[in-house]
């Protein structure tokens, strides 16, 4: 599947806003703790990705009812839905420099994850939600290994449109819940595409 920036500009996608907020001091503190050991901006993707993937309990495994939504929040907190995972990674990445974008699969509901472009290499989409029995995301380039590929003939779907900022129904249902048992009864089945802007 062909990945389509939404943004016409790379610099969108390392800007910082109230959601990918990499400019906060827990994103910047993580950040230089991961660059310490990563030789290279490839090692530092893969350590950034494991951090969010390993390190911060998706919070339906873990039965945490916190709902996150701010990348600082995620990483300080350590639980968040796939969504709030992504943020939480694509503000690790743009930290240093990397490029990277939010998508979105359509399963049984609309599930979360990340595109990041590293220097030399094409966009690439990374599920840093949380493996578990039957789940087994990687972090790698040369193929995907999602969390879960789509099965078309239940109706399920790749979008292939790489957004700079959370797609507004997404970060909607985040902001506005109490607590996840009600997020769950909320989360959107489906997200409208908007046509890619152009320079």
């Amino acid at each position: 599947m062909e990945l389509i920036p939404y943004e016409p500009e790379i610099s969108a996608y390392l800007a910082a806003d109230a959601v990918i907020d990499h400019e906060h001091a827990v994103v910047r503190d993580t950040a230089r703790r991961l660059r310490a050991a990563a030789p290279d901006a490839y090692a530092y993707a893969k350590a950034a990705f494991e951090h969010v993937r390993d390190t911060v309990p998706h919070s339906a495994d873990a039965g945490d009812p916190r709902v996150t939504w701010r990348a600082s929040d995620v990483l300080e907190q350590r639980t968040g839905i796939c969504f709030a995972k992504a943020h939480a990674l694509a503000a690790l990445l743009r930290a240093e420099g990397i490029p990277a974008a939010l998508c979105y699969q359509k399963l049984d509901t609309v599930h979360g994850l990340i595109a990041l472009k590293l220097p030399g290499e094409r966009w690439a989409r990374q599920d840093p939600r949380g493996n578990k029995p039957g789940v087994d995301a990687q972090f790698r380039l040369d193929r995907e290994q999602l969390a879960w590929p789509v099965r078309p003939e239940l109706d399920e779907a790749d979008y292939p449109l790489l957004f700079a900022a959370p797609h507004p129904a997404v970060l909607r249902c985040l902001q506005e819940v109490a607590d996840r048992p009600r997020l769950w009864q909320l989360l959107p089945t489906a997200l409208e595409m908007p046509e890619a802007r152009r320079s």
